[in-house]
């Protein structure tokens, strides 16, 4: 990741816009820091999508839309980098951001970033209307940087997915989870299937009710775990609940869409996190 962030860094300084994308169920948890300080270090504008709409909430989306198009140098859009009317419209919009640069002696150019797994492969395929990048549902797929041409008088640079080195708040890492952005080997199922029932019981606790056809009335993360295994037939030899094979369930149905189109943060509740967390004291001082 240090490796990434150097070359990162040292692409953008021949740079006009950096194209992030982020996923639409997070936008916020999503989006690399590092990302933003280095974009902002060369006075780059951001064209900022938030990729797989289509398992977004659309209330949601439209709220995070409006949140970053009030951000100076930003424009946001929802996307699904599957649907080709969506991915159209990239190159339009990063041109409005750099309208001083066009034409063959001038090319607008584009560099493509954003954290593991949330779609780059996908988009930079589409925007080249042929494979160019390995897609596949793993974080970190892409592993080197490349530049190819857009078209006439555009280039694109497609960057490794970038995490940066500590995630800073429990919420963003089990959500990051939760959404599959980091490998299965750095975290618990169990844990992460927990804390995403406790946010979809707090806010979309219908869709979980019809998918799992249970009453949530009481219940907390860990209580919808289990009856997740109760209701899915997840049980170890001798009668116990298979806790670790309920979590998979649960996280499938919500990666995939299935429970419905959710999204797990807000610019409200997501304010009101980075507020919480800076009132904590640090013991350590």
């Amino acid at each position: 990741m240090n490796s990434a962030r150097r070359a990162f860094a040292k692409a953008l300084a021949a740079i006009d816009v950096v194209i992030e994308v982020t996923d639409a169920r997070l936008p916020g948890a999503s989006s690399n820091p590092m990302i933003e300080e280095l974009r902002h270090f060369r006075n780059r504008p951001c064209l900022k999508l938030l990729n797989k709409a289509d398992l977004a909430d659309p209330k949601a989306t439209r709220e995070w839309i409006a949140y970053y198009n009030a951000q100076p140098g930003v424009r946001a859009i929802a996307i699904s980098a599957k649907h080709p009317a969506d991915v159209e419209r990239i190159p339009v919009l990063s041109r409005q951001l750099a309208p001083h640069r066009s034409g063959a002696e001038k090319p607008l150019r584009m560099a493509l970033a954003g954290i593991p797994n949330v779609g780059k492969s996908t988009l930079m395929n589409a925007l080249l209307k042929r494979r160019v990048a390995k897609v596949g549902d793993e974080p970190a797929v892409t592993k080197s940087q490349q530049t190819l041409d857009l078209g006439p008088g555009m280039t694109l640079t497609d960057t490794p997915g970038l995490m940066w080195p500590k995630i800073e708040h429990d919420a963003d890492g089990f959500m990051l989870a939760a959404s599959h952005a980091i490998g299965r080997n750095a975290v618990i199922d169990e844990e992460v299937a927990v804390n995403l029932g406790s946010i979809l019981l707090a806010r979309y606790p219908a869709f979980i009710e019809v998918r799992y056809r249970i009453d949530v009335t009481g219940l907390d993360g860990e209580g919808l775990l289990e009856r997740i295994a109760h209701r899915r037939g997840c049980i170890r030899k001798g009668g116990g609940l298979d806790l670790e094979k309920a979590a998979n369930v649960f996280l499938v149905d919500y990666r995939s869409g299935t429970l419905g189109r959710i999204t797990l943060e807000v610019p409200e509740s997501r304010q009101q996190m980075l507020a919480a967390a800076e009132s904590v004291p640090d013991v350590l001082s």
